[in-house]
């Protein structure tokens, strides 16, 4: 195959873009191929209909979600290792920990979907925003019911609600526990800390005693793969996530 002779599986994703376009442009869906994945951004109120006919329509047959989760990007872009003028040795590079925190960001929160077709051997991206203060989306379990538990881990870890979720609670955390921890203003050492005291003869809660620290810092890089495709760094933001 020569290097610009695409395969069978890029002609089908490109395939899959333009039936895309067509469908749901109208709904207000945008849609990206890039990285040799398919993104489509669909707004929250369009959410049900789009998902039943991706469900339900020949060209489409998306009959699985494989995976639900939640997105904070009040810290979007930002690295905390300064790695433009860094020292080749060591780890003499200058660590910026005070990140700015967009929490007023128009689109800060979002749910993003991940889709099977085993029908058609396809997958796809759907990326859905909420509101900022209190992002609320709608559930899709009554169109895959396996979506149940993983809308319960987005609400559980980032405080996203989905309107309609049968059974929506908290799935990983303790019971009582404040807050949600994958949020980025969600301090990485917690709030409380817990211990067995002897003298009780219970566990108990109490304080953190121990002093926050950036134990892996976040690096942003430009991917290789999109410069060697001659991508743009735009085009290979919009489909992380």
């Amino acid at each position: 195959m020569s290097s610009n002779e695409q395969s069978p599986m890029q002609l089908r994703l490109q395939g899959l873009v333009g039936d895309l376009e067509e469908r749901f442009s109208a709904l207000g869906c945008d849609v990206v191929h890039t990285l040799g994945e398919v993104t489509m951004r669909v707004p929250r109120q369009r959410l049900l209909e789009v998902a039943v006919a991706l469900r339900d329509e020949d060209v489409f047959r998306f009959e699985e979600v494989i995976d639900v989760c939640g997105v904070d990007y009040s810290t979007y872009g930002q690295g905390e290792w300064q790695t433009e003028q860094a020292s080749a040795q060591g780890f003499g590079r200058g660590v910026q920990r005070d990140a700015e925190l967009q929490l007023d960001a128009e689109e800060r929160f979002a749910v993003v979907y991940h889709l099977l077709s085993v029908t058609n051997n396809m997958r796809l991206r759907l990326r859905v925003f909420g509101d900022t203060g209190q992002p609320v989306v709608p559930s899709v379990v009554e169109v895959w019911r396996g979506a149940d538990w993983f809308e319960r881990e987005a609400f559980d870890l980032y405080g996203i609600l989905f309107d309609g979720h049968p059974d929506l609670r908290r799935i990983l955390t303790d019971y009582g526990f404040i807050g949600h921890p994958f949020r980025k203003d969600f301090p990485l050492i917690g709030q409380v800390e817990m211990r067995y005291d002897p003298e009780q003869q219970r566990v108990i809660y109490e304080p953190v005693s121990i002093e926050s620290r950036t134990l892996v810092p976040r690096v942003v890089r430009n991917s290789n793969s999109s410069s060697a495709a001659g991508e743009s760094p735009e085009q290979q933001d919009s489909a992380d996530a």
